[in-house]
């Protein structure tokens, strides 16, 4: 059978279209799927696999976060219904109890395991060994986090103390960045990592918790610092109470 498609001719053999390498399916005599070239017998195209055990496989091994962009992309589908999907299968999991939930963290989606189970997947992981930042690093990390772009002379003036080592451990950890340089003094800025957020089981920067319940009462500052002011402040002239 021969037509006219574009201005040019073309002919369909009785045997159904032909398809290029790695085309996927066409429909073929009788209106079925003619298969993939070197596909499995029965094998589907991404486009025509199920939602959402797709995304669940495709999560299983995702080793960061997934955008959505990014999943309607490989999935061959809407953004929107792969947002859909994804949420729907949050709350099933959530309905279901699993032992693991799906979560939106950080731009992407992931699963992680539930809180209610962290204790038994303390015990797998860590076996007695202890990886924890110290307290240190802990207190290093939330001054970039709250003040950042921030430098080291400055997170050093709020912690009182020389962060340098500190600082270097949370860059080998990839909780923080670097992120260009001062204006005024050419020293290098640091910024917390997408790694920070998720690990931190956050959205964005908008979702750390108000400092202002954590800050000690105004009369015990008093009584702590002969200015009555407190002590952490770090004002914005650039100096800093510590070696650089």
């Amino acid at each position: 059978m021969s037509g006219v498609a574009g201005g040019e001719a073309y002919d369909v053999t009785e045997a159904g279209a032909s398809t290029e390498a790695g085309a996927g399916t066409q429909p073929g005599a009788g209106g079925g799927p003619v298969e993939r070239p070197g596909a499995p017998a029965g094998a589907l195209g991404v486009d025509e696999l199920a939602l959402k055990p797709a995304l669940e496989a495709v999560l299983m091994v995702a080793d960061e976060p997934a955008a959505e962009e990014h999943l309607a992309r490989v999935l061959q589908r809407p953004r929107r219904a792969v947002a859909l999907a994804l949420r729907e299968l949050a709350d099933d999991y959530t309905r279901q109890g699993r032992g693991f939930d799906l979560r939106l963290v950080a731009g992407g989606w992931r699963f992680y395991s539930r809180a209610e189970y962290a204790d038994a997947v303390e015990s797998f992981v860590l076996d007695g060994q202890q990886a924890r930042l110290t307290q240190a690093a802990l207190e290093t990390l939330a001054v970039v986090a709250y003040r950042q772009p921030v430098s080291r002379s400055r997170v050093s003036a709020v912690r009182g103390v020389n962060c340098d080592g500190v600082m270097r451990t949370l860059l080998q950890r990839g909780l923080v960045e670097e992120a260009g340089t001062e204006p005024e003094t050419g020293a290098i800025l640091y910024r917390t990592t997408n790694y920070f957020l998720e690990r931190m089981g956050l959205r964005g920067l908008d979702e750390l918790p108000e400092l202002a319940p954590f800050l000690p009462e105004a009369d015990a500052v008093e009584g702590d610092s002969p200015e009555g002011i407190p002590s952490f402040d770090v004002d914005d002239s650039g100096d800093s109470q510590t070696d650089h």
